[in-house]
């Protein structure tokens, strides 16, 4: 089986959509004849033409919007914004517009759009190319947000995301965009090309919405992580020693809830990490759900480990970083609380 990076995966979801209907339709800043700032629609525009790929203006408004409209003729519109950092222009129009769509109309339009951005930090982007905005998305109902880890999901993931009738905020980690990252900025990244996530099939294939992976079994404790996050915390949990078992989430909304119970009835104890800033994240919606569903099966409080509630600083990188030192001591916490 061919091995890609993150980006490549991407490329190719785009183009087997785009080979397989002619209402998939691929737009944004640069996408096309640049093929993108990071590169994922190359060569897109030259196989498919300027009317299925093309360049839009600077306005994430405008591109947000102009893709409901296309969506509810019959298109489905896989649009790019830039930088996850970006998108709040647009936040109006996915909120008010292609969230309700559907429950405005009774059911006679729908809204079946992909908004693509990279996300989080890890590069070096400061405040303004480092966010990671999820939990602004996932509390509008008539949306889903996913979240891949690899390339394999990625590509799996984005296939369903475009033939979804929904519309999809589909947030790429840009920090796994070339290799899984454990947080150790100071050692080497192994390319995705050695990666066994970095296996993906040639073709049409598509990752059920809503269905978590376990990418580590384990006994002594839950960890609930996604995209960049998931490969910190295996990092913690072996270096730390603790029999931790890792759930990817992979998708947010719909979320694999019973994935999530399980396993915290099995360890007892549960550990929540993402990039965002810790007040109101998408941890604490997990928080909630695990003590709701969990409570008499757990041995400890349920921990956080996110960013801190400050702009994303430039100088300052891997002290907001949720790394694996971070990690570990809240596994260890966990155990001995």
């Amino acid at each position: 089986m061919p091995r890609k990076t993150m980006i490549e995966a991407i490329r190719d979801a785009l183009d087997v959509s785009m080979g397989r209907d002619s209402q998939v339709i691929v737009y944004g800043e640069d996408v096309g004849f640049f093929g993108g700032v990071f590169r994922a629609t190359q060569g897109l525009q030259a196989k498919y033409g300027k009317s299925r790929c093309f360049d839009a203006p600077i306005s994430e408004s405008g591109i947000v919007g102009s893709a409901i409209g296309m969506a509810a003729y019959g298109l489905r519109p896989c649009v790019e914004v830039q930088f996850a950092d970006y998108v709040y222009p647009a936040y109006d129009q996915i909120v008010s517009e292609a969230a309700r769509l559907r429950y405005r109309s009774n059911g006679d339009f729908t809204c079946p759009i992909v908004v693509r951005m990279p996300t989080g930090g890890g590069i070096f982007g400061g405040q303004t190319h480092s966010q990671s905005p999820e939990a602004l998305f996932t509390h509008v109902s008539g949306l889903k947000v996913i979240v891949p880890s690899n390339p394999h999901d990625a590509k799996g993931l984005l296939i369903a995301a475009i033939e979804d009738p929904d519309p999809v905020i589909f947030l790429e980690p840009k920090r796994l965009y070339n290799g899984p990252f454990d947080g150790h900025h100071d050692k080497p990244v192994t390319p995705w090309s050695k990666h066994e996530l970095g296996e993906v099939a040639d073709g049409h294939y598509t990752i059920p919405l809503g269905k978590a992976a376990i990418r580590r079994p384990g006994s002594a404790v839950t960890v609930l992580a996604y995209g960049t996050m998931v490969y910190v915390a295996q990092a913690a949990a072996e270096e730390t020693g603790i029999d931790a078992e890792v759930i990817d989430l992979r998708t947010l909304l719909p979320l694999d809830l019973d994935t999530i119970v399980a396993s915290v009835k099995k360890t007892g104890r549960c550990v929540v990490v993402h990039e965002a800033t810790l007040t109101s994240g998408f941890g604490a919606e997990l928080v909630s759900l695990v003590q709701e569903n969990c409570f008499y099966q757990l041995e400890a409080p349920v921990a956080r480990v996110a960013g801190w509630d400050t702009p994303y600083p430039h100088a300052q990188e891997w002290d907001y970083f949720p790394g694996p030192a971070r990690v570990g001591r809240a596994l260890v916490e966990t155990l001995e609380a």
